[in-house]
């Protein structure tokens, strides 16, 4: 009885056991069916983890390893052609390392701007054409060169690229002043800030007896608590490191001289890296931590510049450098002027109540290299007196899409019109000064800012010129006008 009983419970299980088996191992008909359906699929790809159990910091620290795959590729590229490398050597030192700076806000090359154009570089130029689908050849054509410039230019634009010199640590640095408008001092140098806190940068300097480098390393990689370093490289001059602290991403880069450290950091928001990773490059390729020329001095209180006329009802243009800091802007002859617009080059300034206004007439495109410069000289220069004149100056060089002067023109004539053969503006004569950034080695004391550029600058602005206008030398005069800029 007991054995029946045995079997009877036995049964079940088996039975269970046998059709599990049947479905596990199909009938040889079967097989054969699902043998030849998967001779037919093409082969199956490898399964991929969802997207969706990716955390969010794992996706931020892929597409940073991916960024930072780009230099190591650049490190691993073969030798570039001897013809690509003579190409380069045959450049300009301010071309060369203006291509450089423009890799960099390309976000192609990570880095330091050198007189030299390296393997490293050219790497980047083929990653940078790559992106566009043209051939990597490793040199730029005229047209992906003007490409290059413009797409850097307008990201410098965007941040408020601009160099200042540090008068509490000393140093030279590229701030992006649209990001960190606020500056103030600090204990050890200054700050500057956004409005709340997202971008955050700072100088400091370390000047005890016993100070060494490796010693500030060792501390910048603790202090504050809490900071997590991802990244951090030390040499004989010079440390960098990065990587998180709180929710920010933090950047320092600090150098040596005797018994003296100075250095910087770059803070932002998580959020806001894809902006800010290639400007914290751009600032660490810059940063000058003992400027070995001299600061440049103080903007004078009352300077002068050019503006040009370009509506009848009270419009002008002027460079954006020469009216930088003024609390008060007057129009000789015209009265005060409001600052309605700015950009990198240009000022938009607006007078009211001026009437028979006469407006410079613009041209289609720059045009020919020849041109002629309508301004208003420095009072000095002319006893006194607000009268335009015309020179006529030598233009021996391309920097990206731009030409430039061999030498810087008269006082005054920061803002001038440059007027194409037919008398029409080709351009906005734009002198540089140690405020605005970017390599600073062989480049032009002045240079022409497009008449495209102009023409965009005042569509952005809802501003027409007018259709008609000055289309001489001697009728454009009527339409440049002495900008006086009163500083504290």
């Amino acid at each position: 009885m007991r054995l029946l009983v045995a079997l009877l419970l036995l049964m079940p299980l088996a039975a269970n056991a046998e059709a599990a088996a049947k479905k596990a191992a199909p009938a040889p008909a079967a097989q054969a069916k699902q043998a030849a359906k998967k001779a037919a699929a093409p082969p199956a790809k490898k399964a991929a983890a969802p997207a969706a159990k990716q955390s969010p910091a794992a996706k931020k620290a892929a597409a940073r390893t991916k960024t930072k795959g780009k230099a190591a590729k650049g490190t691993a590229t073969p030798k570039a052609s001897p013809a690509v490398v003579a190409a380069y050597a045959a450049m300009p030192v301010g071309e060369r390392r203006a291509i450089q700076s423009d890799l960099i806000w390309a976000g192609e090359y990570n880095g330091v701007i050198a007189d030299d154009f390296g393997e490293r570089a050219i790497a980047a130029v083929k990653a940078y054409q790559a992106s566009s689908g043209a051939p990597e050849t490793g040199t730029l054509t005229s047209q992906q060169r003007a490409a290059l410039a413009a797409a850097a230019k307008a990201r410098q634009e965007a941040s408020g690229w601009r160099v200042v010199d540090d008068v509490v640590t000393g140093a030279r640095l590229a701030v992006p002043i649209k990001h960190a408008p606020n500056a103030s001092n600090t204990n050890s140098g200054m700050r500057w800030s956004s409005g709340r806190g997202e971008v955050q940068v700072e100088t400091f300097r370390i000047a005890e007896p016993n100070t060494t480098l490796a010693a500030t390393f060792e501390q910048q990689k603790k202090e504050p608590a809490g900071r997590q370093v991802e990244y951090s490289v030390l040499r004989d001059n010079f440390f960098v490191l990065s990587g998180l602290q709180g929710l920010k991403r933090f950047y320092v880069r600090a150098h040596v001289k005797g018994n003296e450290v100075r250095g910087m950091l770059v803070m932002y928001d998580q959020a806001m890296e894809g902006i800010m990773e290639r400007v914290a490059v751009a600032m660490s390729s810059r940063f000058e931590p003992f400027p070995v020329a001299p600061a440049p001095p103080p903007r004078r209180k009352v300077e002068y510049a050019t503006g040009i006329i370009v509506d009848e009802i009270g419009h002008v243009i002027t460079d954006s450098q020469a009216v930088d800091g003024c609390l008060v802007i007057t129009l000789a002859g015209l009265g005060s002027a409001e600052r309605v617009a700015e950009s990198a080059d240009l000022t938009l300034l607006r007078v009211y109540g001026a009437r028979k206004l006469t407006p410079i007439a613009l041209a289609d495109a720059t045009g020919s290299a020849d041109v002629t410069l309508v301004g208003v000289a420095d009072p000095d220069a002319q006893g006194g007196n607000a009268a335009a004149t015309a020179i006529t100056p030598r233009l021996v060089m391309r920097e990206g899409a731009r030409r430039a002067f061999e030498s810087g023109p008269p006082l005054g004539f920061s803002g001038a019109a440059a007027l194409g053969a037919q008398g029409r503006l080709v351009g906005v004569v734009q002198v540089r000064s140690a405020v605005v950034a970017g390599p600073s080695d062989g480049v032009a004391p002045a240079q022409l800012v497009p008449v495209e550029d102009v023409k965009a600058f005042l569509a952005e602005r809802n501003v027409a010129p007018a259709s008609a206008g000055a289309t001489s030398v001697e009728a454009a005069k009527a339409s440049a006008v002495r900008v006086i800029c009163v500083r504290k």
